[in-house]
């Protein structure tokens, strides 16, 4: 269920990366095709840039499916980046948020989304709710599994956590909380891309003329799009993809550089 990107590089406009490409994330809404849970992403999307000089992340969320907005085609057309994080939504139960539910979340730079869903949600994670400070539990934009996590995500990045531990972390504390959970989050910051995968899927691609794009599944058959294990810590600039393993919760988290693409 959801699909998400994330891409770093020269400004581009928001529709080169998400409308044009034969199986971008626009197509995907009713036709993914590497999606494993769900068939179509239709209960709501959003995307997130920065604009120029502006340090703080735009966006665009509506409750139904991309395609039938089209005043997004429209704005897509015309907005350039140079970052953006984007999704489309297939709502794990039916919910009373809207919009509010449609990632990406956001908190001053940062742009966050999850791919997947949490077992036993909401009772399966009522014991980290003390771990939170009661204004961010009572601040949370939806009611949702994808909400609570970014909220946990935050935590540690308000505390002073790198972005590749705040990820690592909380998949590691939900996944003990929540077995079976799965926990594929995408996080940028305008500059730099960090995401895990944990149960669902993920590629990224060092596109010809500068950038990485991070994301569910390739939206072009360009040959140069590279898979990403399972149970991965990926972090991305511009121009380089880091990627390190993650154990399962019984064991300590590893970060031994596994693969580190050529330029």
């Amino acid at each position: 269920m959801c699909r998400h990107l994330a891409y770093v590089g020269p400004a581009e406009p928001l529709g080169r990366l998400l409308v044009e490409p034969p199986h971008g994330l626009y197509r995907q809404a009713w036709a993914p095709r590497h999606q494993r849970y769900g068939t179509v992403n239709a209960d709501g999307f959003g995307v997130g840039w920065y604009a120029d000089e502006d340090p703080v992340a735009a966006r665009y969320r509506r409750a139904g499916p991309m395609w039938a907005d089209p005043s997004f085609a429209d704005l897509a057309r015309v907005v350039r980046s140079t970052a953006l994080l984007a999704a489309v939504r297939d709502a794990t139960v039916p919910g009373a948020d809207q919009e509010a539910a449609a990632a990406p979340f956001a908190a001053g730079a940062w742009l966050f989304s999850h791919n997947g869903a949490v077992q036993g949600w909401p009772g399966s994670l009522a014991p980290l709710t003390p771990t939170l400070p009661a204004v961010d539990l009572l601040s949370m934009e939806a009611r949702n599994d994808s909400a609570f996590v970014w909220a946990l995500v935050l935590a540690r990045l308000r505390a002073g956590d790198e972005p590749g531990q705040a990820l690592a972390d909380t998949v590691l504390e939900v996944a003990e909380a929540a077995p079976g959970s799965r926990l594929n989050l995408l996080l940028t910051d305008g500059a730099t891309i960090t995401a895990t995968t944990w149960g669902d899927t993920l590629w990224y691609l060092r596109r010809a003329g500068g950038g990485t794009v991070v994301a569910s599944e390739p939206y072009d058959d360009d040959p140069h799009w590279q898979e990403v294990h399972d149970r991965t810590l990926l972090a991305a600039s511009r121009a380089d993809v880091l990627l390190t393993p993650l154990k399962e919760p019984s064991g300590a988290l590893a970060y031994a550089p596994r693969k580190e693409p050529s330029t």
